[in-house]
């Protein structure tokens, strides 16, 4: 076990483990660390928290030292520039009709790197718009290419559920979405219905899926013929979250439903087989 400092870099980003030192840090604390691209500005979030080795990247970098006013007015100063440096970046990316939707912009804290982020349908060669770039602001340009789902975390919206992008609001990592969680939760399977802003699965859909992945497997399957105490019949909808199941039956030259208790009905479990076949849906 390792004592270790949790530092964020900015927004929705995911954290990072850094050693304290003999520094006395606290949460929410500005610091000035050692990382692979230099000097960067962050936030404490833990300030002391014991993580196991195997889940390091040892040796660890160091937090320097808190950041100082002078600290604070270089970030305040970089940030103050980007505006400037889109409104550059988007005229010569015109200028050199490159297929390409600028989306963000970064100065290193030390203001000898600047970073664009853009998004493409495909590869773009864009060794000329470096060029020109780096004529214009005479430091280092790197040009940073990233999917849909990257896209809608930097910039944030407002999700079909009317609150804030989880993606933007409250998940520093992208979990693995996939198809099979929208049917153990009988969602209608309308790209429309369960898409994000980004065009990709929600990410919602992975929160509750634990429970329906486990509930899934004491359900009859839509269509399955079931025993009933007033015989057999067919399974028409499913309730996950009653644990209950609506039966058509036919008897007597009658139809009629009924809703039941799993623990009321007898059918046909599926073969670990069949679920492992039924769980090949390919992840968003």
């Amino acid at each position: 076990m390792a004592k270790v400092v949790v530092i964020k870099f900015k927004g929705n980003c995911k954290p990072y483990y850094f050693s304290g030192g003999k520094l006395d840090l606290k949460r929410g604390q500005n610091v000035i660390v050692e990382t692979s691209r230099g000097l960067e500005y962050g936030t404490v979030v833990l300030a002391e928290k014991e993580v196991e080795d195997a889940r390091l990247t040892l040796p660890l970098k160091n937090v320097l030292r808190i950041a100082t006013e002078r600290d604070d007015e270089t970030v305040r100063r970089n940030e103050a520039r980007r505006d400037e440096a889109m409104k550059i970046c988007k005229e010569k990316i015109a200028a050199h009709g490159l297929p390409m939707k600028l989306i963000d912009c970064e100065f290193t804290f030390e203001g000898n790197k600047v970073i664009f982020t853009f998004t493409a349908e495909g590869r773009v060669d864009f060794r000329e718009l470096v060029k020109d770039l780096a004529s214009v602001f005479h430091i280092r340009i790197e040009l940073k290419q990233v999917g849909s789902r990257d896209e809608t975390k930097i910039l944030g919206g407002i999700a079909p559920c009317g609150r804030a992008c989880c993606c933007a609001g409250a998940m520093p990592e992208f979990k693995k979405v996939s198809i099979k969680m929208a049917k153990n939760q009988g969602l209608s399977l309308n790209p429309g219905k369960i898409s994000g802003l980004c065009g990709r699965l929600m990410c919602c859909l992975s929160y509750e899926n634990e429970y329906y992945a486990d509930v899934c497997k004491k359900m009859p399957k839509l269509g399955s013929t079931v025993s009933t105490p007033e015989g057999k019949g067919t399974v028409i909808s499913s309730n996950m979250l009653k644990l209950e199941c609506r039966v058509k039956i036919e008897k007597d030259g009658a139809v009629f439903y009924r809703d039941y208790p799993v623990s009321e009905i007898s059918f046909r479990h599926a073969s670990a087989e069949e679920q492992e076949e039924s769980e090949e849906d390919g992840e968003n």
